[in-house]
């Protein structure tokens, strides 16, 4: 056994397992086996690319020995980045060796069974890499353009692993993608700062006469708060805006995009119901509140 590929099973566990903190079900038990499975598969990936751009990787440097990194390089997160899209690259080239670390090697049957294209991983590659060079964003439409690259691949993987992408799935997929990357943002403005990220748009802080001091207290003032809710609301209109594709598919899918729907939607109500004071701590919805939406978005209304 190389150490490249050494205690494959122990890594993927430590990486996997963060499945159950999600905001929403990776792969619920109604989906169908195989479904979950290349679900996960693909989970595996999106987490992996989070933990290596937000320094969350396992200690020990494992998972840098596992894409051929050197140990002492373990902590430079763009040198594992372009490993893993190296990595990337074999697990889509059959002719060539194939890829190294435990978590492609688990994609690479989904890969090929659902003919999944290189484009939405290399996105999510893509901006993890741009967390390493870009920490504040200017406008809202600078946002967006990063969420297409953070997000929007996530729900593209959910349709094309399921067999139900079309166009006007795809778009209205992006946009509760982004909702829910915008949901989360909000949840974490303090977690964000703490890594020196903001992902407030700087021309809406300036609307509103929010400075990053203001961010960094521990409770928030008046004028972060009327921020918040301005961006909940943009939020709340993308949700609005995707909530059809939920009616588009049939079947257990159907819960499962509903579940996505929902879970944005409860967020945005718990950050309503902290005032828009998510400093303190991300505010997080209830079982019984995501229930709830779960009915009112099942049942197209909302």
């Amino acid at each position: 056994m190389t150490a490249a590929h050494a205690r494959p099973d122990a890594m993927e566990r430590a990486t996997l397992d963060k499945a159950a903190a999600e905001n929403f079900p990776v792969a619920p038990f109604f989906l169908p086996k195989a479904w979950r499975a290349d679900l996960m598969a693909v989970y595996g990936f999106a987490r992996l690319v989070d933990d290596i751009g937000d320094g969350d990787l396992a200690p020990g440097g494992a998972d840098a020995r596992a894409l051929g990194v050197p140990v002492e390089r373990a902590d430079d997160r763009l040198a594992l980045l372009d490993a893993l899209e190296a990595d990337l690259h074999r697990l889509f080239d059959p002719a060539g060796p194939r890829p190294r670390h435990p978590l492609m090697l688990r994609l690479e049957p989904t890969v090929r069974l659902r003919a999944l294209t290189p484009e939405p991983f290399l996105g999510l590659i893509a901006a993890n890499r741009q967390d390493q060079l870009v920490k504040r964003y200017e406008t809202y439409d600078d946002l967006l353009a990063y969420c297409e690259l953070s997000a929007n691949p996530v729900g593209r993987l959910v349709l094309a692993v399921t067999g139900t992408a079309t166009p006007e799935r795809i778009r209205r997929s992006d946009a509760v993608c982004t909702a829910l990357q915008i949901v989360e943002h909000l949840q974490d403005v303090a977690e964000d700062l703490g890594r020196d990220r903001i992902y407030l748009p700087a021309a809406d802080m300036k609307l509103f006469h929010v400075t990053e001091a203001d961010l960094a207290a521990p409770t928030a003032g008046a004028s972060v708060r009327a921020l918040v809710a301005y961006q909940a609301e943009r939020a709340r209109d993308l949700l609005d805006e995707g909530a059809p594709l939920v009616s588009s598919v049939r079947g257990r899918l159907r819960l499962l995009l509903a579940g996505f729907v929902a879970g944005g939607r409860a967020a945005v109500r718990a950050i309503a119901a902290a005032e828009y004071d998510v400093l303190p701590g991300p505010p997080k919805p209830g079982k019984t509140q995501l229930l709830r939406e779960a009915g009112v978005t099942l049942r197209g209304k909302g």
